[in-house]
């Protein structure tokens, strides 16, 4: 992207993706201009900012004068031009342009130019070029009629309205230099704007904020500032307009920007046509999250019931119509974009249920719409109950009433006894005494049920709460006993100096140790991680004054918690300062209460830690940082859970199942990135997620999955991928189908079994002549080559004859004449 073009936030380019791969176009022996590629970037996506300042560039150095103009007419169609491009532009068309039946042609685009921005540098070329036109009929009415716009609109300007002025003063000459300001920061700006809204002049104030727009066009709460003042204090219909439209122009990103141009237009009477294509524009801008759509399409549907005259029933269908697209929109659109709704409690179908009870009488429509927010997970809540409770309570009947409250009681979860109350409220003063009855017995049973979950969970609290502290009495019982076979051992070498032996310190500092948690990674492409047992942050042999301060700190229950502690791993040993580096790290997840770096006797860091947070609440964040990039290596996060209590605890689970959605990539060259990868398949399908599979290290292994939207893509994808060249390595592509996991890859199964017997040495370990003496020739390999597997490496030694020899050897010896048939046999 240019940088003297301005770089537009608002719309997301990257012209690197465009370009491509240079490879791929020298390999069918072709050269592609730069502009062509521009174009076909474009072709995609229109609203590519960069891309269109690019193209315009380099078609002026090719030369190409007729794809330049329309390339410019392009870019001028879907964003406002800078200063500088829409300057470059007015210049190439003024000395391309020498027949005098033409300059109306320059005239109609100085006249656009205009309206983009307040720029006095437009304006002095407008009015210089039109001083060449003063020989025509009428040539110097013209320039005299540019001058005083120019004056208008730019006179004020601070540094460069005088230009203007002393230009329109002597027009003949040639327009003189302008007066060189350094530009005022935003913030200048914004103490100006108060001194003058403060002193209430209308067009110091317009002048003002088109100042400080012309120079911060793409600052959001500026257009904001300048469209409300327009809004309330102007409210000149062509000048409001215009200025909203030139908002959302600049940043078409800001949801509130149009949200005002909507009430704009409604205020001042435009057309529904128009409305309309506003909020279409509005929903192609690409806002930033969810909740910004559920905004949008409430301001619209807003717009929508107050043009409804409910006696006719046009209005009204254009009315349910658009509720029905907006729900549809919201599940088709936005969920499957932010992977959220953003409308949770349903205030949309919340607000069409309210209109079909007051304006429509439909109260049918209404309840239909109340079930369908109770079955997208709100039956749990006690308010969403109480306002279909009050609808019905406004505009339904007590029957309805009385059975909305019912299955309130019955669903509620989290406030149950504020709804049962409501109910009984209502019995109390319209219910007969077999309803009241009825209730009691309904909210008493609701009641005691939720009272017997409470005592159960209390219980539970209070049995792993009693658990702990036999465990910690029988550790203190067990150290005790320790403490006095010490001293009875002791007494019995009476008289001779007894030498400190290493387990002392070892045992008391170990105490309270804890295991470190295991780390289980599954799904294919990771594998089953360990992590040795902590034993302290000193290490095994820690001094004595640090042991102290640990047990200190253990003997403190509010310093370990495992439900605000995340687990940290596979970070290098070399890492300096590791306890300021994961403060660094984790800080922006949440206040910090310790952190807890693990060292080895020896004070090295092992490459595993804790961090503790003051709330739960920061644990999701820090958990999203699992495999972030440290110093070269992926780090590991998961929750910290004590393997003791809960040894069944899995973070992952391994997955053994076919994915037909997601497919498996193996023979990737070692420098293949994850952007590459998700460029190379996005054409095949819409791509969620892209997993480069690595070793601990963070070296890459050469395998990748990549997950589509469904099974279709994913298959499309094997079809046309596989045995395809990239980097002159041959990949394999197909759909992800992991290997069962076996007895052996389970954490803590041993490596021998029952029909490999273990081999018995003598003292001195294998000797000379327990060495293989079969024949070489006999060594034959009874297995295929080993070859990669879909989700992993087979690394199996092959069965050989020797091996099964071997092993019939170790049941059965063999005797000389046994390897002499056998050499006869030869």
């Amino acid at each position: 992207g240019s940088q003297d073009s301005g770089v537009h936030p608002g719309q997301v380019a990257n012209l690197s993706k465009a370009k491509m791969n240079w490879d791929e176009f020298h390999c069918i022996n072709c050269i592609i201009p730069l502009s062509s590629l521009c174009d076909f970037q474009l072709s995609i996506n229109a609203f590519d900012y960069n891309c269109h300042v690019d193209l315009i560039k380099l078609l002026k150095q090719e030369g190409e004068l007729i794809r330049l103009r329309k390339a410019r007419q392009k870019m001028s169609e879907l964003f406002p031009l800078t200063e500088e491009i829409w300057l470059d532009w007015l210049k190439d068309e003024i000395r391309l342009t020498e027949d005098e039946r033409n300059r109306e042609k320059v005239y109609e685009l100085f006249e656009k130019a205009v309206k983009d921005y307040i720029c006095p540098d437009i304006w002095l070329e407008y009015a210089q070029y039109s001083i060449g036109g003063m020989g025509s009929p009428g040539g110097i009415d013209k320039v005299r009629s540019i001058f005083e716009r120019a004056v208008t609109a730019v006179g004020l300007h601070m540094t460069k309205g005088q230009t203007v002025w002393e230009a329109y003063r002597e027009f003949e000459n040639a327009i003189l230099s302008t007066l060189v300001a350094e530009p005022p920061k935003l913030a200048e700006y914004q103490t100006y704007l108060e001194f003058e809204l403060k002193e209430g002049d209308p067009a110091r104030i317009q002048i003002t904020f088109e100042r400080t727009l012309a120079e911060n066009c793409l600052v959001p709460d500026m257009w904001a500032k300048y469209t409300a003042y327009l809004d309330r204090q102007l409210k000149i219909k062509d000048l409001v307009l215009s200025t909203h439209e030139r908002a959302v122009r600049n940043c078409p990103w800001t949801m509130g920007l149009w949200k005002s141009y909507l009430l704009a237009t409604e205020r001042h009477g435009a057309d529904h046509q128009i409305i309309s294509d506003i909020f279409e524009k509005a929903l192609n801008a690409g806002f930033i999250q969810a909740t910004d759509y559920v905004e949008i399409w409430q301001a619209y549907l807003d717009y929508l019931r107050r043009r409804v005259d409910f006696k006719s029933s046009k209005e009204l269908e254009e009315l349910r119509g658009a509720f029905s697209r907006s729900l549809d929109y919201m599940k088709q659109d936005v969920e499957e974009r932010f992977g959220e709704s953003g409308d949770p409690s349903c205030i949309i179908m919340q607000i069409w249920a309210r209109i079909e009870a007051l304006h429509c009488k439909n109260m049918q429509k209404a309840r239909e719409l109340w079930d369908n927010i109770m079955t997208k997970g709100n039956a749990k809540y006690a308010n969403m109950w109480l306002e279909y409770y009050n609808l019905e309570r406004s505009y339904g009947d007590s029957a309805h009433c009385r059975k909305a409250l019912h299955r309130a009681v019955q669903c509620t979860s989290d406030y149950p006894e504020h709804v049962c109350e409501v109910l009984l409220t209502f019995e109390r003063v319209e219910g007969s005494l077999e309803d009241w009855d009825v209730a009691v017995q309904k909210t008493e049973t609701r009641l005691n049920r939720i009272n017997e979950q409470r005592a159960k969970v209390a219980e539970k609290e209070a049995n792993l709460a009693r658990q702990e502290e036999e465990r910690a009495e029988q550790r203190r019982k067990t150290k005790s006993d320790k403490k006095a076979q010490k001293k009875i051992q002791k007494g019995s070498q009476f008289g001779e100096k007894r030498k400190a032996e290493p387990e002392d310190h070892q045992d008391e500092w170990n105490e309270d140790s804890e295991q470190a948690p295991k780390r289980h990674r599954g799904n294919g492409d990771q594998t089953t991680e360990y992590m040795e047992t902590e034993t302290g942050l000193f290490g095994k042999s820690a001094p004595p004054v640090a042991a102290a301060v640990q047990r200190q700190n253990d003997d403190k229950p509010e310093l370990r918690n495992d439900n605000c502690s995340v687990f940290i791993s596979n970070l290098a040993y070399t890492l300096e300062e590791p306890e300021a580096k994961l403060r660094t790290l984790f800080e922006p997840c949440g206040p910090i209460t310790q952190i807890r770096p693990i060292f080895s006797n020896k004070g090295n860091f092992k490459g595993y830690g804790y961090v503790q947070f003051e709330s739960q609440v920061s644990v999701p964040e820090a958990l999203k940082l699992d495999r972030l990039e440290v110093e070269g290596r992926p780090m590991f996060v998961s929750p910290c859970v004590d393997k003791n209590k809960n040894p069944d605890f899995k973070v992952f689970k391994y997955n053994t199942s076919m994915e037909k959605h997601k497919i498996f990539i193996s023979g990737l060259p070692f420098s293949c990135t994850k952007e590459q990868l998700e460029e190379m398949c996005k054409s095949h399908g819409t791509i969620k997620e892209v997993r480069l599979v690595t070793y601990r290290s963070g070296k890459p292994k050469g395998l990748a999955y990549v997950e589509f939207a469904n099974e279709t893509q994913a298959s499309q994808a094997v079809l046309k991928m596989d045995g395809m060249e990239i980097e002159g390595n041959k990949i394999s592509v197909a759909i992800s189908n992991p290997p069962r996991r076996s007895v052996m890859d389970k954490p803590g199964a041993s490596r021998l079994t029952t029909d490999m017997p273990r081999q018995v040495y003598g003292s001195r370990g294998r000797g000379r002549t327990q060495l293989s003496l079969l024949p070489r020739s006999l060594h034959r390999q009874s297995g295929p080559t080993n070859k990669v597997e879909n989700g992993t490496t087979a690394d199996q030694v092959p069965t050989t004859a020797s091996s099964t020899v071997n092993t019939a050897a170790e049941t059965k010896a063999l005797s000389n004449s046994d390897f002499a048939r056998m050499l006869l046999n030869k």
